[in-house]
């Protein structure tokens, strides 16, 4: 008893200690949001609300955001059509050279980001295509692809083409098999590869700068900033994209709670 009481005892505090030190830099990021700042924001210096009222003041701040806003969208859209596609005739069809292309999509999830970067960048340079938001967007499709490839080919996997063909026995167009039985069964699968696909685009920081010329993604800005103190305005962003992250979990956690109740309940 005693020394299943000391590893309970041990673990709880390892496991806290490691919670500790991985929400310091939050912590940090959230607190530092409120400094009155000059030109570093590395030392404290009183709380102000002035960072959070004018979040747009500071140069390229609001700017690379929307451009990360912007490039994470389009990626995620054409990865996941692309990527959903694939799936589905991965799972569904006899390919001739279906291994091979399974070997292909999975070789940029296993590939450093240093190598995926040089590589594309060496392309573009090839190609004569001029660095920018464009090239930013291509890269994060390509790399996103496997990602969406992977986790809706789990869903197609476990989808029961008995229902497709029951709709089909009930006269339904493919297009009503698709539209109303293939893809609402589909859709946690297409939905779960979709905020995948933009959280790996927005917090891409390697492939992109890379990729980017002259173009700023939020990421490449604190990169840049960070020598000098990352600016109170950039602080506001990243800890509002974090408290948005905290309520969209907790919101579906209570739905699905609420869900669970109402179908027990019935």
């Amino acid at each position: 008893m005693r020394r299943f009481r000391i590893g309970t005892w041990g673990l709880g505090l390892f496991t806290t200690v490691i919670l500790a030190l991985l929400l310091v830099p939050i912590v940090y990021t959230i607190v530092f949001s409120f400094n009155d700042y000059r030109r570093t924001n590395i030392v404290w210096r009183g709380f102000t609300l002035n960072n959070w009222l004018g979040v747009c003041n500071a140069d390229v701040v609001c700017q690379s955001f929307g451009t990360s806003l912007f490039v994470g969208a389009i990626a995620t859209l054409a990865a996941t059509a692309m990527g959903t596609a694939i799936a589905i005739a991965l799972v569904r069809y006899r390919l001739r050279f279906r291994a091979a292309a399974s070997l292909l999509l999975f070789l940029p999830m296993a590939t450093p980001e240093v190598v995926l970067g040089a590589g594309l960048a060496a392309q573009f340079l090839t190609a004569g295509v001029p660095k920018g938001v464009v090239t930013i967007i291509l890269a994060h499709t390509m790399f996103c692809i496997s990602f969406v490839v992977v986790t809706v080919r789990a869903r197609v996997a476990g989808l029961d083409p008995a229902i497709e063909e029951a709709g089909r026995d009930l006269y339904a167009s493919p297009a009503q098999v698709w539209w109303r039985i293939t893809f609402p069964l589909l859709l946690p699968g297409i939905i779960a590869a979709m905020l995948l696909s933009f959280a790996l685009s927005f917090d891409d920081f390697i492939i992109t700068n890379f990729n980017a010329g002259a173009a700023f993604t939020f990421p490449k800005y604190i990169y840049i900033q960070a020598a000098k103190g990352i600016p109170g305005e950039a602080n506001v962003i990243a800890s509002a994209v974090f408290f948005f992250a905290i309520i969209l979990v907790v919101a579906t956690q209570v739905a699905s709670a609420v869900r669970r109740k109402r179908l027990a309940r019935g």
